[in-house]
């Protein structure tokens, strides 16, 4: 009751095949395993260099809505 034999997942595997077609299994199997090599290369590069520098902040242009409250510090004279 706790565990698939061998024969369900052979029965399993075969409606798989049958539903999507051995040529889409392919096609998906390629990308799985170019995403977990770009992922593995991508890991290897970080871990190696200087840490990265931070993006550039995205400022909002004050001008275009009225309603927006500029919330940048002022200092008391």
């Amino acid at each position: 009751m706790g565990s698939f034999s061998v024969w369900h997942w052979l029965i399993v595997l075969l409606i798989v095949v049958l539903i999507f077609g051995t040529k889409k299994l392919k096609n998906i199997g390629g990308d799985l395993g170019g995403a977990v090599k770009g992922f593995k290369d991508g890991m290897k590069d970080g871990s190696a260099g200087a840490p990265a520098e931070p993006s550039q902040q995205v400022t909002a242009n004050k001008a275009a809505d009225p309603n927006t409250v500029d919330v940048d510090a002022k200092h008391k004279v």
